[in-house]
């Protein structure tokens, strides 16, 4: 289906963003910028560059939080005899998927 692979594909775009090659892209991008139209390269330049950097480091910074966020979830998971292991590899799902097993795991718990 196109939109599964939509789908995976900004997921991989997301998880590819917030690598510190992206950083060497946008660094390329500036030196290539300066080489081939150094008369265009002015305040607005630095502007678009500086929003791309900043861009990139929120989407590290989150993605840095969000694993760790994980892992500490995950040994707290482990460590729970009761606790159901069923979801611990979540985080290989796609957001929708996700929210479905979040809202089908609270539905089955609720009481009726």
């Amino acid at each position: 289906m196109p939109t599964d692979a939509i789908r995976r594909a900004l997921t991989t775009l997301g998880e590819f963003v917030s690598h510190p090659t992206a950083f060497l892209i946008v660094g390329g991008y500036a030196i290539l910028w300066l080489y081939f139209q150094p008369t265009t390269f002015d305040w607005h330049a630095l502007a678009t560059l500086a929003v791309w950097c900043m861009t990139l480091l929120i989407e590290r910074t989150e993605r840095r939080d969000t694993l760790a966020i994980h892992a500490k979830l995950d040994e707290l998971i482990r460590s729970q005899a009761q606790a159901s292991n069923r979801l611990i590899n979540v985080d290989d799902e796609e957001p929708e998927d996700i929210e479905r097993l979040r809202d089908n795991d609270l539905a089955a718990r609720s009481p009726r």
